[in-house]
């Protein structure tokens, strides 16, 4: 149970419903977790949604590098709602189990992949050093491109701000429709 029940449909104002029915038709395919806990502040929720569509559907990225970062966000702040809700979508999008499951459990994988690899470090710098040095800046930008390390930085502001609604909500996970 989360510490604030999410806007009920027969309680939402025209702005909310305008936006539940916005994102449920999505390709989320429904108003779960923070998006839930946004809707409340549906000046918040519509930006940001719009933000997680882009990182999430729109990005540079393949879906196996972005969620690799997901997942790896998603466990370095013990966000569970988002690590259950991405780590299916990590494994369908090519992250080998053995990569997965040492990142579930707080270990460094061992990759077999470079870009994977390079994602790894840059979010795990960025997100427990709070800086990217010079040499991984370079690395990233050579292996990812220009673009990849734009939007690897977006997906890694975005899913910090999802893993801080999970946490300072108490978001738990539970069964996906």
């Amino acid at each position: 149970m989360s510490r604030i029940d999410p806007v009920t449909p027969e309680r939402m104002s025209d702005e909310q419903r305008r936006l539940y029915d916005s994102i449920s038709s999505g390709p989320r395919g429904g108003v779960r977790g923070p998006l839930a806990i946004w809707l409340h502040r549906p000046g918040l929720a519509a930006p940001a949604q719009e933000l997680g569509a882009y990182c999430r559907y729109g990005s540079s990225l393949d879906a196996r590098l972005s969620e690799l970062a997901i997942i790896t966000l998603g466990s370095l702040w013990d966000a569970g709602y988002e690590w259950s809700a991405h780590k299916p979508l990590a494994l369908a999008a090519g992250v080998a189990p053995e990569v997965v499951d040492a990142i579930g459990r707080k270990e460094t994988p061992r990759f077999e992949r470079e870009d994977e690899q390079l994602v790894y470090d840059f979010v795990t710098a960025l997100s427990v050093g709070r800086d990217v040095t010079e040499p991984l800046f370079r690395r990233v930008l050579e292996g990812l491109g220009r673009d990849g390390l734009i939007d690897l930085t977006g997906i890694v502001g975005y899913y910090t701000f999802i893993s801080m609604t999970i946490k300072v909500f108490d978001i738990q996970p539970g069964p996906r429709p």
